[in-house]
């Protein structure tokens, strides 16, 4: 009976945009997409409309434009390496228009030299580093295809502007950084990785030379930097912009075989074969051997087969004297000397940050592990919902929430949790993910009894309940599917816009 419970408070419940008094087009659109949530017993009901409520103060307009996603807590605009690839990726799928106008902005203030901008605020854009992680053009090729794969030619002028900016971007890294000709991307300064006081940039300089972003200090004896995880991102990008050519209508092989060359030097120059993992190489030709969540940003650019990424979960990942605190992935790993977990600043020292949290999904999804991010994510869920606030960091030996609060990160990372673990989520490759880890298990007083979750995909309206046992779904008000939880089931059925037998089988 506690599906039958769940159900029924989802079926009574308002909106979920008049529950957490959302307002503009965040609302509109989460509204249009039918998104809503209950659960019996628990906080995490209201944690979700609180998130999305503290969401919407993060969707305002910036330089003059349309409402955008904004970073949140103390970062007033929009930051390139997260709020403009991953945040908006994962808002994507609840308030797309916002979305596509965040991934817009960037492409709208590139500079005349090709260079986009590390952020926009409302001072306007700004150029100073390049501060590149998530790699651009996945995020942007990921939202078309959930948005717009089914009449491309609608969307097909958006994606040639956002084809165009990339390309120019990824000239202008061509040109400035590879000094050293060894076909890695170069990093000229801490922030070039957004990753602020890591021992990783002990001695390099915070921001570019002169506050440009083509030059770097000459008094420094460090830098440049071979770095990795730009290294890997550049990949990763060429990679999609190849996709992205293909659908235009161009020729995919240059970008191809650029990424070929990009991932060659990749492990040529930056690879550790005896340590299994990527450091950068200095100026003097040394390896920087700190072991942070470049490697986690690295797996998350799609670089390495599924050996390759088994090895390194064996290894670091899931390993709980490297990455794997019982509170999520450190930003540096435990057993390097120079972990610090302080977690009460902006610092990528020690301490969980929840853009780890939300860029791991896709270097776990792409290799088919979902089972072990999932064992990941349970602690992790259960602090957030018990936190007074969502921050950028956690402390990994308690969970105590850290620095800032209404984080935009943290607030989608629960969005997204939700519909990972026991929720209904639409992927670009046309399919629907129902998930039957509903938190029942949760510590610390998380838990709930039981779930559950709608929204509508492809004009389809889909329904999913869940408690400790089971899940059952239902598709336009008819019984769709059931299946046990049996440490967790993810039927995948492949979205259709009318409620007909001929549509595809579960899988």
């Amino acid at each position: 009976m506690t599906i039958e419970q769940s159900l029924m408070r989802l079926r009574a419940a308002d909106p979920a945009p008049q529950r957490a008094g959302l307002q503009g087009p965040l609302a509109e659109q989460i509204e249009a997409a039918g998104v809503n949530f209950a659960a019996v017993g628990g906080p995490v009901q209201d944690r979700w409309v609180q998130a999305l409520g503290e969401l919407n103060q993060c969707v305002r307009p910036l330089a003059g434009g349309p409402a955008v996603l904004h970073e949140g807590g103390t970062y007033d605009g929009c930051w390139l390496e997260s709020t403009g690839t991953i945040s908006a990726e994962v808002l994507s799928r609840f308030a797309p228009g916002v979305a596509e106008d965040t991934f817009t902005l960037f492409a709208h203030h590139q500079r005349d030299d090709g260079l986009l901008p590390y952020k926009v605020s409302p001072e306007g854009p700004a150029y100073r580093q390049i501060q590149i992680v998530t790699p651009f053009a996945r995020s942007v090729w990921r939202h078309y295809r959930l948005h717009h794969g089914a009449e491309p030619s609608a969307a097909r002028g958006w994606l040639a502007t956002m084809y165009a900016a990339m390309s120019r971007n990824d000239a202008w890294l061509a040109r400035h950084r590879d000094t050293r000709g060894s076909g890695a991307v170069e990093a000229f300064c801490t922030y070039d990785t957004g990753h602020d006081l890591s021992p990783r940039h002990w001695f390099t300089p915070e921001h570019c030379h002169e506050g440009e972003a083509s030059r770097y200090d000459p008094e420094s004896a460090t830098i440049p930097y071979l770095a990795p995880d730009l290294t890997a991102n550049v990949t990763c990008q060429r990679t999609y912009l190849g996709r992205i050519a293909t659908e235009l209508g161009a020729e995919d092989a240059p970008w191809l075989r650029a990424a070929q060359a990009s991932t060659a030097a990749l492990f040529e120059h930056c690879f550790d074969a005896a340590e299994g993992t990527f450091f950068d190489r200095d100026a003097t030709g040394a390896l920087v051997r700190v072991k942070s969540d470049v490697l986690m940003r690295v797996l998350a650019c799609e670089i390495g087969d599924g050996d390759f990424f088994t090895a390194a979960l064996r290894r670091y990942l899931m390993n709980t004297t490297a990455f794997l605190s019982h509170y999520g992935f450190t930003s540096v790993a435990m057993d390097d000397p120079r972990f610090n977990g302080d977690h009460t600043r902006n610092t990528w020292a020690g301490p969980v940050n929840f853009l780890t949290q939300i860029r791991a999904p896709h270097a776990f999804d792409h290799h088919g592990h979902g089972a072990e991010l999932a064992l990941a994510t349970r602690p992790v869920l259960a602090a957030l919902l018990r936190a007074d606030r969502f921050p950028q960091c956690l402390d990994p030996w308690s969970g105590e929430a850290g620095y800032t609060s209404s984080y935009s990160p943290a607030l989608l990372w629960l969005l997204d949790a939700v519909e990972r673990n026991f929720g209904i989520l639409p992927t670009p490759a046309g399919r629907i993910w129902f998930t039957s880890m509903a938190p029942t298990r949760l510590g610390g007083g998380s838990a709930a009894t039981a779930t559950a979750y709608a929204r509508t995909v492809a004009g389809v309206h889909y329904e999913l309940g869940s408690d400790d046992a089971a899940s059952r779904s239902f598709r336009a008000g008819s019984p769709h599917l059931s299946f046990p939880r049996d440490g967790g089931w993810r039927p995948t059925y492949a979205a259709c816009p009318s409620p007909s037998s001929a549509c595809p089988r579960a899988r």
